[in-house]
């Protein structure tokens, strides 16, 4: 497989098979990720990862908490700019649109919609968990740093047969993942990530985010 064919595979998925990922596999794409590149070699990326039991007694934790009608702990960044503006509106609910037309979930389904929503809690199912750090002493260049360490993880992903998804919706609850991970006081929580083997008999992983063409995000010229 080469990098276009990975980037092409690449998705987003939200069902997984219950098939547990090796040990020695996560570790392997781990540290070849750590190739990714970062200003003055910060390496600013710090990764926990959750699997079998530790994995059962964390989402047990979090199914308690919505249980007990807990839906955020304070929060320590938003995900997105309040009142989005176009066309980043437009593409954050056409995004939300299609996945749920992969379910039959009308807009007026409240209960289905939250259903769904509520699934980013347990992982949708995954075998695997890793949640990815950095000092918040960093800035804004080491923040995407560590999303180019995401991004070469999930590529390698896909080169193993494994898939994954990038879940923000973690950032809800840096209270109780700081407990079960026991982070140090001056590490923030950026992102989880489901990881493991997909369900390609669920509706949901059909689908296939839009993308704009170059044509609309780039102005080259002297090409």
């Amino acid at each position: 497989m080469n990098v276009t064919e990975a980037v092409a595979r690449r998705r987003s998925v939200r069902a997984f098979k219950p098939d547990p990922v090796s040990g020695a596999l996560v570790r392997d794409i781990l540290q070849k990720a750590a190739r990714a590149p970062s200003g003055g070699n910060l390496q600013p990326w710090r990764v926990y990862g959750l699997a079998g039991e530790p994995l059962a007694a964390f989402n047990a934790k979090i199914a308690a908490l919505l249980q007990q009608g807990v839906p955020s702990e304070p929060v320590e960044y938003e995900v997105y700019p309040p009142d989005l503006w176009e066309p980043f509106r437009s593409r954050r609910f056409q995004a939300g649109e299609d996945l749920y037309a992969t379910l039959d979930v009308s807009r007026d389904n409240k209960l289905g919609r939250l259903a769904q929503f509520a699934n980013n809690y347990r992982f949708f199912g995954a075998p695997a968990a890793l949640f990815f750090c950095l000092d918040r002493r960093l800035g804004p260049p080491q923040w995407a740093d560590l999303g180019m360490y995401m991004q070469t993880v999930m590529l390698l992903a896909v080169e193993a047969g494994l898939d994954t998804c990038a879940q923000e919706a973690w950032s809800r609850f840096p209270l109780t993942i700081g407990k079960t991970l026991d982070l140090p006081e001056h590490e923030l929580m950026f992102s989880g990530m489901a990881l493991g083997y997909a369900d390609d008999t669920a509706p949901i992983n059909t689908l296939r985010t839009r993308r704009d063409s170059v044509d609309d995000f780039a102005m080259l010229k002297g090409f």
